[in-house]
């Protein structure tokens, strides 16, 4: 009876000892092979995918293909020859360099305007939350993603216009009204996980609220910033309705629009009508291949910190 104890002792160390080894290993081991697979929820990731890669892929080979070779009634063979005949007409035949530059002026006040006015916003709602007046701007301005631009189309036409901002301005300032709710959404779930005693740390230190926010709040919200800047940059690249509406002038359209003005004049050219696609998706696809960590980043600690 002496022994057994002692024995148990030494098996209890043992697996202590070896808890870093080979237990942990075999314990790992014991689950994989007892996990099972979600097949339904697989199958549906499968064909999410391929309903986005099979699209994409027709979209690349046609770009380049001649002519001829677009309108052969097989989108899935490869070019062959490789051509960039349909890249050249469509950069000259939409204006691609004007439209571009365009497209770029305004998803960078976009986004530039978002995260200023979205951080400012949310750092005076975040730190008065007590008072009433705050409580209900963040919902009414939370209301607003629930409204639909095509509901209050007519009306920003006449007021754009009116005001003479029936123009890419225009456009770039109702970008940034349309993704302040969801921008303000964001960075107040994250400026709630910030400590209060940082604050308190500056201000006995002689800052002012302004420069509380600029040298340490600001600074704290990069991730957040991150990905409001990136899906301001999605939406306003992307948007097709708002600048079609608001913009008079059409050779101050942004891309999507001057895609669809030319749309009648790639007529069978098959190949240059995906070009001028491409070279408009591009940068987006780019911009999210580059930046997709920083979006799930700052979605996630907004989530879990607030």
């Amino acid at each position: 009876m002496s022994t057994q104890p002692a024995l148990a002792v030494e098996t209890v160390d043992a697996a202590v000892t070896l808890k870093d080894g080979s237990t942990r290993n075999s314990t790992a081991s014991v689950r994989r092979r007892g996990e099972r697979y979600n097949w339904p929820l697989t199958l549906l990731l499968v064909l999410a995918s391929v309903s986005v890669l099979v699209p994409l892929y027709v979209t690349v080979v046609m770009a380049f293909k001649t002519t001829a070779q677009a309108v052969d009634g097989n989108a899935f063979s490869l070019p062959a020859p490789f051509s960039i005949d349909g890249f050249v007409e469509a950069w000259s035949l939409t204006d691609f360099p004007r439209s571009f530059t365009i497209s770029i002026l305004v998803t960078a006040g976009t986004v530039i305007g978002s995260v200023l006015l979205g951080a400012m916003a949310s750092f005076a709602i975040s730190r008065n939350w007590n008072r009433r007046l705050f409580k209900w701007s963040f919902f009414y301005l939370l209301a607003a993603l629930f409204i639909p631009f095509p509901v209050v189309a007519l009306p920003q036409i006449q007021l754009t216009g009116l005001v003479h901002l029936d123009n890419p301005l225009g456009v770039t300032i109702l970008h940034i009204i349309f993704q302040l709710s969801f921008s303000i959404l964001l960075f107040t779930a994250f400026l709630r996980s910030i400590p209060a005693e940082l604050e308190e740390s500056a201000r006995i230190d002689g800052a002012s609220t302004w420069q509380t926010f600029w040298r340490l709040i600001f600074p704290l919200l990069a991730p957040m910033s991150a990905t409001v800047g990136i899906f301001a940059f999605l939406a306003s690249w992307n948007d097709f309705m708002m600048p079609s509406l608001i913009t008079s002038d059409p050779s101050l359209q942004t891309l999507p629009v001057v895609q669809n003005i030319f749309q009648t004049q790639f007529s069978n050219n098959y190949n240059v009508s995906f070009a001028s696609y491409l070279m408009a998706m591009a940068p987006a696809i780019v911009v999210y291949l580059f930046t997709q960590r920083w979006v799930m980043e700052g979605v996630t600690q907004g989530a879990v910190k607030g």
